[in-house]
């Protein structure tokens, strides 16, 4: 039976060490794995905002920043020749990340152990830590 693999990434470098453990996990799988590609963008406050920028332009924003975050992920997964889905979701990203990973039927979820944030080498990242109090599946942290 083909794995079904979620790698969360927001850029960070945790988040493509996450996905070069994908790449090298390669010839531990018996056939070459689905593998999802997400990234969640943090929802804009929406009040204030929707008088100044209209709806259309909210939404390229968020394609562009989602696609900046997941392009040196996607160039690490087509040099290694991996097949993947990008998704871009906009939402709070623990609770995307878990609920992508029941709606793709995935067996897994793959992310790195802390964000861009600012103490994120100090501690577990809280995106990472909420995902592991969620998730009905295995867990993958990577530091």
């Amino acid at each position: 039976m083909t794995q079904r693999i979620l790698i969360a990434v927001d850029g960070s470098d945790a988040a493509l060490r996450a996905v070069d453990y994908c790449i090298a996990q390669r010839d531990a799988w018996r056939e070459p794995p689905v593998l999802h590609l997400l990234h969640v963008h943090a929802p804009i406050p929406i009040g204030r905002v929707q008088a100044h920028i209209g709806h259309d332009t909210l939404h390229a924003y968020y394609r562009e920043e989602g696609d900046q975050c997941l392009q040196a992920a996607r160039a690490r997964l087509e040099a290694a020749g991996y097949p993947f889905t990008a998704h871009l979701h906009v939402g709070l990203a623990p609770e995307v990340i878990v609920h992508q990973a029941q709606a793709l039927a995935c067996d897994q979820i793959v992310l790195g152990s802390h964000g861009r944030g600012a103490l994120s080498a100090l501690v577990l990242g809280s995106v990472t830590a909420r995902v592991l109090q969620l998730a009905d599946r295995p867990v993958v942290v990577i530091k």
